[in-house]
């Protein structure tokens, strides 16, 4: 898997490894991963046509950065057959516990890239990706550690590219700090716009919401969380 290097390109994920993988987890990463996995030669052969990389292929690719165990992407990929979603995921372990979802649902629109979301953003044509969520990244709360946020006038302007005109982002985080950060960053990004018309916008999830193993933890601490929806403005 190709990695970004560490002395040029900050690390915004934790860990790439947790607890030891079961025979069956570990039997899908070693045999269905190689099948499913996003091929960045093969990307660039599609010549802008990611709908491509599904079988059958899709009009419709929507991205998930930082899928966590998969329970969302999982979710949406039942909800959405005719969609291609794309997911993105260092953590090993996450990536095994989609890929038992996927083999015991046989679920057939979904392509995952197991590195730095970066790399994949690198690699995207410009406009491919319908919609995308980045739910509950790691806030980093630390003062010395926020450049690490995934949410960065850098990463926001790699979005910016591959978004389609009027693509929705989608943003939760339980961190209040983070929240005001992402609302800091994003707002003064000329490419997105807030949607939030009022306070149960980003109060409450949107309706074909899926909780994730992490936000269903944060409820149960009774911490807030906040659903932030930003809308791809039109190009000029």
């Amino acid at each position: 898997m190709p990695s970004c290097n560490d002395e040029t390109r900050r690390i915004f994920y934790g860990r790439r490894f947790g607890r030891r993988l079961r025979p069956r987890k570990r039997r899908l990463v070693e045999t269905l991963l190689p099948q499913v996995a996003v091929d960045l030669p093969a990307l660039a052969a599609a010549q802008g046509d990611i709908g491509a990389l599904f079988e059958p292929p899709t009009k419709r690719v929507w991205l998930e950065i930082g899928f966590g165990g998969g329970e969302h992407i999982a979710a949406q990929a039942r909800g959405n057959p005719d969609t291609g979603l794309i997911g993105c995921e260092p953590f090993v372990n996450g990536v095994a516990s989609l890929l038992d979802e996927m083999d015991r649902e046989n679920t057939r629109n979904i392509r995952i890239f197991a590195d730095d979301a970066r790399i994949l953003l690198d690699a995207l044509p410009e406009a491919s990706i319908a919609r995308c969520f980045v739910l509950f990244p790691d806030p980093w709360p630390k003062l010395r550690h926020n450049r690490r946020r995934f949410v960065s006038r850098e990463n926001l302007d790699s979005l910016a590219r591959v978004l389609q005109d009027g693509a929705e982002l989608r943003i939760a985080s339980d961190h209040g700090e983070y929240v005001r950060w992402i609302l800091f960053q994003t707002l003064a990004h000329d490419a997105f716009e807030w949607v939030a018309r009022n306070a149960a916008d980003w109060r409450f999830p949107p309706p074909d919401w899926q909780r994730t193993r992490y936000e269903e933890k944060a409820l149960a601490k009774g911490d807030r969380c906040a659903y932030l929806r930003f809308r791809r403005n039109i190009r000029g």
